[in-house]
């Protein structure tokens, strides 16, 4: 699909869209089916490399219960009217299309049977057959306005196109090119950059948690974990570097630095109530024991050690423990307050928190308000949705809505 680096740039197209992503292939294919030319370049050696480790390489593709209030901005409102626009069902109308199959995993989450591959070579094909050309190798070294044109000067040569589009994502990620190109283009043209963080990313935790919890590394438990008025109630793992696992990636969108997690190990139990009723029911068995039917050994053993460190307390017989001391117990269970170190950073985000603001695009057609035919899309816009496959029907439907307009 792309030409090799020695072949120079067209002098000239209608589009040009800086990134060979997920939301700047879909502009591509929509805008080449409407006859226009375009121009698809990346500083990378491959397209799409986001796409193809998604998943775990299955790409989770879209999710067909996706929500404008599965995303985060600062201007909420701004991802309605293109997701309304496209919707998971048009973009799986052409995975069907090309015959992929596909499954739902849970909670409306759509994955390929096989191979991330299928989805990136449906959008290469489209893209192909509608005659767009897309180059790799290629980094732009400047942008300049003239007339009602931009002038793309890349270490490939110069083209100038009428509309020029910013697919360049966040900075999630960087071992996989990621920059923060797009927010430079942005600020260039006098766009207003909303301050960008890691989001959907793994918590790290202090030294002398991590000793206490190390032999916990691997082990992964349904919680609910709560921070901010929001919660989530998914997966969670331990780690050796802290917590990980869905639940966390969802709320660390939601975390700031300093907050405390508050966390339910046990969200569809009454742990007050089953002690209280083993307690008259079998009252010689061990606290340890009794919490073995809902979580390992292991677990609770560690888990008893960090919050009561006296080991007699712990190996007492349940008939032994007070009402108040059962309550202690199952409050810790339902009401963990972990509070992270940080998080791992872009190293290991899925996604970028922030990014151009909103208020600056047009809703509608993705362009700049300030500068005609610079339009924006995807991950640089502050527009962050939940694990699940919302940042890819995100990409889809601004990718789509710019491509109709370019």
């Amino acid at each position: 699909m792309s030409n090799p680096s020695t072949t120079p740039l067209p002098k000239n197209v209608d589009v040009v869209i800086i990134g060979a992503g997920a939301a700047g292939l879909m502009c591509a294919l929509v805008a080449s089916q409407r006859g226009r030319s375009v121009l698809v370049i990346d500083h990378a050696n491959k397209v799409g490399k986001k796409i193809l480790m998604s998943g775990g390489g299955r790409c989770n593709f879209t999710n067909i219960y996706c929500e404008p209030s599965n995303f985060i901005s600062e201007n909420v409102n701004f991802c309605k009217s293109a997701l309304s626009r496209y919707t998971p069902y048009d973009f799986i109308a052409l995975v069907n299309k090309h015959n992929i199959p596909h499954h739902e995993k849970k909670l409306g989450q759509l994955f390929c049977n096989n191979k991330s591959k299928d989805i990136l070579e449906m959008l290469l094909h489209e893209c192909h057959t509608s005659g767009a050309k897309i180059r790799t190798h290629c980094s732009v070294t400047n942008i300049a306005s003239l007339n009602k044109n931009f002038e793309v000067q890349t270490n490939l040569g110069l083209t100038t196109c009428q509309s020029l589009v910013i697919a360049t994502g966040g900075l999630s990620i960087p071992k996989m090119g990621a920059t923060g190109f797009g927010y430079q283009v942005a600020k260039q043209f006098g766009l207003d950059v909303i301050p960008t963080r890691a989001a959907l990313v793994p918590f790290t935790a202090d030294k002398i948690t991590l000793g206490q919890l190390s032999a916990l590394s691997g082990s992964s438990l349904l919680v609910n974990v709560s921070c901010n008025n929001m919660s989530f109630k998914e997966n969670l793992l331990f780690t050796h570097r802290g917590l990980s696992g869905p639940a966390i990636l969802q709320i660390s969108s939601y975390w700031q630095q300093g907050d405390c997690l508050e966390i339910d190990l046990l969200p569809e139990l009454d742990l007050l109530q089953i002690l209280e009723d083993k307690k008259r029911s079998n009252p010689k068995s061990e606290l340890k024991t009794i919490l073995t039917q809902f979580i390992t050994k292991n677990m609770a053993q560690i888990l008893l050690q960090l919050w009561f460190p006296d080991s007699a307390f712990t190996n007492k017989a349940i008939n032994q423990f007070s009402h108040s001391e059962l309550t202690s117990i199952a409050k810790q269970f339902h009401c963990w307050q972990f509070k992270p170190n940080g998080t791992e950073g872009y190293r290991t985000a899925e996604v970028t928190l922030g990014g151009v603001n909103c208020n600056e695009i047009s809703s509608k057609t993705m362009q700049a308000n300030k500068q005609k035919g610079l339009y924006f899309i995807g991950e640089a816009l502050d527009m962050t949705g939940h694990l699940g496959g919302f940042n890819f029907q995100w990409a889809w439907a601004s990718g789509a809505a710019a491509g109709e307009h370019v």
